[in-house]
């Protein structure tokens, strides 16, 4: 796809731990975002469509949106477009072959786990992990024909910090403005390696979803489901790939979504 071109940047890479929880509390802009209301943002009768590049994103971003969105009994449909067979180089304890299976088992164990009154259709693209960026044509084509006119999309920031996650911010960003369709990108990465009021993150854009305690500690649970990136990985001594810094900071009791 012509337009997509390999726009990650080294300031956005992740490593290390990353940006502290205490920075991000301490942001007047963060605090002082515009609250979405859900159900006025969200409509009866148009399908929400979470465009995750990999099992655990849906889950990571929007826990806490999915919850409420069960509550209001919206239909909700979950696109995983990897199965994250790539999180573990050179892993004996998490091959590709394994994790093809292991991934998408426990994204669906993180459903359960939210206790949600609504039943969430699974599909899965199985495009390459860590190849988004060289079959975005299949993403395209793929989005043709799962969305309906009138589908509300929501995938990952196109500047997340994850090139797979920048990617398919850009792709489904995209395809909306073809379509004229709502497309909503959420932060996960971004929270790792961005400071409060970095131009990146493009907050003047952004409105915030509230969860109440019992929302947040549903996506606690859920997060938990996620072992093979929970755990250090034993035959390669990797650190989890979410550590427990990574985790407090997406359990905010917000999740940050950009519109523009």
């Amino acid at each position: 796809m012509a337009f997509i071109k390999n726009q990650h940047q080294p300031e956005r890479l992740i490593y290390g731990v990353g940006t502290s929880l205490k920075q991000w509390q301490q942001s007047e802009t963060l605090n002082q975002l515009p609250v979405c209301d859900v159900a006025r943002t969200f409509p009866a009768k148009q399908r929400v469509l979470i465009i995750a590049p990999h099992p655990d994103d849906e889950i990571l971003g929007c826990a806490g949106l999915i919850q409420k969105l069960a509550k209001l009994k919206r239909e909700v449909v979950l696109v995983a477009i990897t199965n994250g067979t790539m999180s573990h180089p050179n892993s004996s304890y998490y091959t590709p072959e394994m994790l093809n299976q292991i991934r998408p088992q426990e994204s669906l164990q993180a459903l359960k786990m939210l206790d949600l009154d609504i039943h969430i259709e699974r599909i899965a693209l199985n495009i390459m992990d860590g190849q988004i960026t060289n079959h975005t044509d299949l993403l395209y084509q793929a989005l043709q024909n799962i969305t309906r006119p009138d589908d509300i999309l929501i995938t990952t920031y196109e500047m997340d910090g994850h090139p797979d996650h920048e990617v398919a911010g850009q792709v489904v960003k995209y395809f909306a403005q073809q379509h004229e369709l709502f497309c909503y990108r959420v932060f996960i990465w971004a929270w790792h390696w961005a400071e409060p009021d970095h131009p990146s993150l493009n907050l003047e854009q952004c409105f915030k979803i509230e969860l109440d305690w019992a929302e947040v500690e549903q996506k606690r649970r859920a997060i938990t489901c996620f072992q093979s990136q929970c755990v250090a990985d034993p035959s390669t001594d990797q650190a989890p790939i979410l550590s427990l810094f990574t985790i407090e900071r997406i359990l905010q009791p917000f999740e940050v979504y950009c519109y523009g």
